[in-house]
């Protein structure tokens, strides 16, 4: 696949792609990173939720060089917001790895959550993270049963962003893609085999019907990774990254507020100070 197809060279800030010799050294080394891992914890394996999304399917991928089709176990777990295509491309994903894969079906343990408290459930993001915790819970419990780790499928530019559901879809063992921002994700995931039409599907967490990434973020990944790099990890002031970027002012501050407004998620629950006594 071109790089071209990866990268709108157009819109895009800064190019973040790596070479075809930096994505064949993080595929060695993530394929390492999830086979140690598993040996380290004495595990038979690992589970992943399979979304049809490029996240999962690009660690699927992974956790298969790394522990053979054996090693890995899907769960796909649709809700009533998921759309029909991408639970199909789930399986699609699972049955062309050759994959062991069970379907469960999240609503009516979700409902149990809403019937409990009524009141909460009319509340569109509480309701939508119920399912993203019970997709969680079940994770584990796959896991739990077959003595392996969950894997999770977070990126950096979700990390940075707090782009997530805390306790939800970062309730996992590890993050083998935990390092790469979206745009390079994109890329491994081409490289590794993924097909192209998955590589370059919308981006979309399914929370709630219509929802898409870029949308709810407020900015195109491409332009996030950017200003993440340059300022978030960076050392580019924002007058700075503006003027490298050719993005606004408005655009910086909304990747600071994304990060700063989520940084309870990237750290463990606070404590008082200890007292020395």
């Amino acid at each position: 696949m071109s790089e071209s197809v990866l990268l709108d060279e157009e819109s895009t800030p800064l190019d973040l792609r790596l070479s075809e010799a930096e994505l064949d050294r993080v595929h060695e080394h993530v394929t390492d990173f999830i086979a140690d891992r598993v040996d380290a914890a004495g595990a038979s394996g690992a589970v992943l939720g399979l979304s049809g999304g490029i996240d999962s399917t690009t660690v699927a991928h992974l956790a298969v060089d790394a522990l053979g089709a054996d090693g890995l176990r899907g769960l796909v777990m649709p809700g009533s917001v998921n759309t029909a295509a991408n639970m199909s491309d789930a399986e699609r994903v699972a049955e062309d790895l050759g994959i062991e894969y069970d379907v469960v079906e999240i609503e009516p343990i979700a409902e149990a959550f809403y019937d409990a408290l009524p009141a909460a459930a009319d509340d569109r993001m509480a309701e939508s993270n119920v399912r993203v915790r019970v997709r969680a819970v079940l994770n584990y419990l796959a896991a739990n049963a077959d003595d392996r780790l969950v894997l999770g499928t977070g990126n950096r530019s979700e990390a940075l962003t707090g782009y997530f559901t805390k306790y939800g879809d970062q309730a996992v063992d590890c993050n083998p893609i935990g390092t790469l921002y979206k745009q390079q994700v994109r890329q491994l995931a081409a490289h590794v085999g993924v097909p192209h039409d998955l590589v370059m599907k919308t981006p979309s967490a399914e929370m709630w019907t219509g929802q898409t990434d870029e949308e709810e973020l407020g900015l195109n990944y491409d332009t996030l990774d950017a200003v993440l790099a340059l300022h978030i990890d960076g050392p580019l002031s924002t007058s700075a990254t503006v003027r490298a970027l050719d993005v606004t002012a408005e655009d910086v501050a909304r990747v600071e507020e994304l990060y700063e407004s989520s940084k309870h998620k990237r750290a463990m629950p606070p404590a008082p100070e200890d007292l020395s006594l």
